[in-house]
C-alpha cells in the first residue's frame, strides 16, 4: 500500500462541528495532561501518574466520540492493523498477568494511545492538523515552564522536591524526555509560521525547552535531543523543497541562536538545584555514555535480568505493567533496581526502557508488532520527505521523523511511551503528521474504534477509582473508610497492606492475602500473609 501526500487543508466540505470540538478536546487535553497532579504526597509517584492517566483516557474518550465519523473515514493503513494487533495481544497478556489491576492499567494506556493516533489521523484529513500540532507544541512549552519555575526557586505543592526540576511531571527525566521529542513540534511551528511574530514565539519556546533540558541533566534525553537534531538536519538536506528554501535555512539559523541562548541561560543563571558536583553539566556530558558504573551500570544489570524474566514468559510476557511484580524473583544480589527499604519491591514500577518493558511484559510477538508499526510510520515519513512537493510536506515529514527519533532514543534508556504525557503527545503528533493512506484503503471496521473507545472509558473509570482511594488513604486513618477505599480500588497494594496490619484477625487476613496476590515477591506482603495460611 502506498502513501499519499500529507493533507494540510480541509476537504471540500471542511471540518464538521464535532470535529472542531474534538480538536479543542485534544488541545485542552494536551495542556491538562501536563498540569494534572494531586498533592497527596503519600503516593509520591502515583499522585503524578494517576491524574495524568485519567486525563489521557478522558481526552481519548471525548475526542473519540466526537470524531467517530472522522476515525472511520481515515481508513486503515498497515500501521493501524499492526497497532490493533499489538493492543489485542496485550489484552490477552493482561488476562494471564499476576496482577490484573496493573495489567489493565497498562493496557488502557496503550488503547488510549492508539485511539488518539487514529483520532489525529481523522482530524488531519479534515484539515485540522496545523492547530492540533500547535496545541501539542504549546503543551511541551508549558511542561518546560513548570520545570524552570521549580529550578529557579518556585516551590509549589504540586512539585516533587526529590526529583527536581520535574515540575508538574514529577521527575526531571520526564521533563527532559518531553523536551527531546517535543523539539520537532516547536521547530515545525517556527518554520512554517506565516508571520515573523509567530515564528518568534515558537523560537522563544525552543529557548525555554532547551534550557529545561540542560537543567535536568538527563543523559538519555540529551542523547535523544542529539538524535532529533541530526534527524532534522538530515531531513532538511534530503528534501529538495527544504534544501532550496532560503526562509527555512534563515529560520534554522534563528533556532540555533535561540537554542544557544537557552543553554547559556541554564548554565550561567544561578538556580536553586542542589547538585553534588561543582560542574554538574560538564560531568553529565562526560558520563553520557558511561555504563561501567552508576545508573548506566544499573541499567545493564536490569536489562540482563529482565531478559531472563522474558525467557520465562516467552509467548505473552509477564503481563502489561507487571514487570515490577515479577522482576524481584529474577533479581541478583545487590541489584540496583531493587528497593532495600522495601525488600522484594523494585524502586520503579517499570524498567528503564520502553523496549525492555515491552519484551518482558508483553512478549516478543507483541514487541515485533509494535516495532513494525513504528517502522512503517518512519518509512512513510521518509518517503514523504523524499517526494515532498512543497516546503509544508517536507517540514511535516521532518517533524514526524524527529518526534519518533526523540521518543525512540529516550525510550531505549528510560520509560517514555509507557507514561501518559508522552503517550498523548507523541501518538497524537504521529497521527497528525503521518502521510495519508491511499484512497483505496478500506474504512475502519466499526468495532475497532468502538472497542478502543470502550477501553478508554474503562481506563478513565479505573483511574478515577484510584484517585478516590488515594484521597481516602491520605486523609483518613479510620478502618471503615479504608475498607471502603479498598473496595473502590482493590488493586491498591499499599492500602491492602495497611488494612492487613489493623483490625480483627479475620479481616486482616483477607487484606493480607489480597496484598500478597498483588505483589507475591514483596517481603512485607509475605510477612502479613504468613499467619493466615
Amino acid at each position: 500500500m502506498t502513501e499519499a501526500p500529507l493533507i494540510l487543508s480541509p476537504g471540500p466540505a471542511g471540518p464538521t462541528r464535532p470535529e472542531r470540538l474534538a480538536l479543542r478536546v485534544l488541545q485542552l487535553g494536551a495542556i491538562a495532561v501536563v498540569l494534572a497532579v494531586t498533592t497527596d504526597r503519600a503516593f509520591d509517584l502515583d499522585r503524578f501518574f494517576v491524574p495524568k492517566e485519567l486525563v489521557l483516557h478522558l481526552t481519548a474518550l471525548l475526542a473519540g466520540l466526537l470524531a467517530f465519523a472522522a476515525i472511520r473515514r481515515a481508513g486503515v493503513a498497515r500501521a493501524d492493523r499492526l497497532l490493533a494487533a499489538y493492543v489485542g495481544l496485550s489484552a490477552v497478556s493482561a488476562l494471564f498477568a499476576t496482577n490484573h489491576w496493573l495489567g489493565f492499567r497498562a493496557l488502557a494506556v496503550s488503547a488510549s494511545s492508539v485511539l488518539l493516533f487514529r483520532i489525529a489521523r481523522g482530524l488531519r484529513d479534515a484539515g485540522l492538523a496545523r492547530p492540533l500540532l500547535n496545541g501539542l507544541a504549546l503543551a511541551v512549552v508549558v511542561a518546560a515552564l513548570t520545570s524552570l519555575l521549580q529550578a529557579y526557586g518556585v516551590d509549589l505543592e504540586v512539585f516533587s522536591r526529590s526529583r527536581a526540576p520535574g515540575g508538574t511531571l514529577g521527575n526531571r527525566n520526564f521533563i527532559a524526555h518531553a523536551a527531546a521529542f517535543g523539539l520537532p513540534l516547536l521547530l515545525l511551528a517556527a518554520f512554517r509560521a506565516r508571520r515573523a511574530s509567530s515564528s518568534f514565539v515558537a523560537s522563544a519556546g525552543v529557548l525555554l525547552v532547551t534550557a529545561s533540558l540542560v537543567l535536568t541533566r538527563s543523559r538519555a534525553a540529551w542523547l535523544a535531543f542529539g538524535a532529533v537534531v541530526l534527524v532534522f538536519l538530515g531531513a532538511l538536506l534530503l528534501s529538495p523543497p527544504l534544501r532550496r528554501d532560503g526562509r527555512t535555512w534563515r529560520r534554522l539559523f534563528a533556532m540555533v541562536v535561540f537554542a544557544g541562548c537557552g543553554v547559556a541561560m541554564a548554565v550561567l543563571l544561578p538556580n536553586t538545584l542542589k547538585w553534588r558536583s561543582d560542574n554538574p553539566y560538564l560531568e553529565s556530558v562526560k558520563r553520557v555514555a558511561d555504563y561501567q558504573e552508576g545508573s548506566g551500570h544499573g541499567r545493564l544489570v536490569q536489562y540482563r535480568r529482565s531478559l531472563v524474566l522474558a525467557a520465562h514468559h516467552p509467548l505473552l510476557g509477564a503481563g502489561p505493567g507487571n514487570w515490577a511484580v515479577v522482576y524481584p524473583a529474577h533479581a541478583v544480589r545487590n541489584d540496583p533496581s531493587m528497593n532495600d527499604a522495601e525488600p522484594g519491591m523494585t524502586f520503579n514500577p517499570w524498567p528503564s526502557s520502553d523496549w525492555v518493558a515491552s519484551i518482558a511484559e508483553r512478549g516478543l510477538a507483541a514487541t515485533v508488532l509494535l516495532a513494525l508499526a513504528l517502522l512503517g510510520i518512519l518509512l512513510a515519513a521518509f518517503r514523504q520527505l523524499r517526494r515532498a512537493l512543497d516546503v509544508e510536506e517536507g517540514l511535516a515529514a521532518a517533524a514526524l521523523l524527529g518526534t519518533l527519533a526523540g521518543a525512540g532514543v529516550a525510550g531505549a534508556f528510560d520509560a517514555v511511551l509507557l507514561l501518559a504525557v508522552p503517550a498523548l503527545l507523541v501518538w497524537t503528533a504521529a497521527g497528525a503528521l503521518l502521510p495519508s493512506s491511499s484512497p483505496e484503503s478500506p474504512a475502519a471496521p466499526r468495532w475497532l474504534p468502538f472497542l478502543l473507545v470502550l477501553l478508554a472509558a474503562l481506563g478513565a473509570v479505573r483511574s478515577a477509582a484510584q484517585l478516590v482511594a488515594m484521597q481516602i488513604y491520605a486523609t483518613s486513618g479510620d478502618r471503615a473508610a479504608l475498607t471502603r477505599a479498598s473496595s473502590i480500588d482493590p488493586g491498591n497494594y499499599r492500602l491492602q497492606l495497611r488494612l492487613a496490619r489493623i483490625g480483627p484477625r479475620k479481616e486482616r487476613c483477607r487484606h493480607a492475602l489480597a496484598a500478597r496476590d498483588l505483589f507475591p515477591n514483596a517481603a512485607a506482603a509475605k510477612a502479613v500473609a504468613r499467619p493466615c495460611e
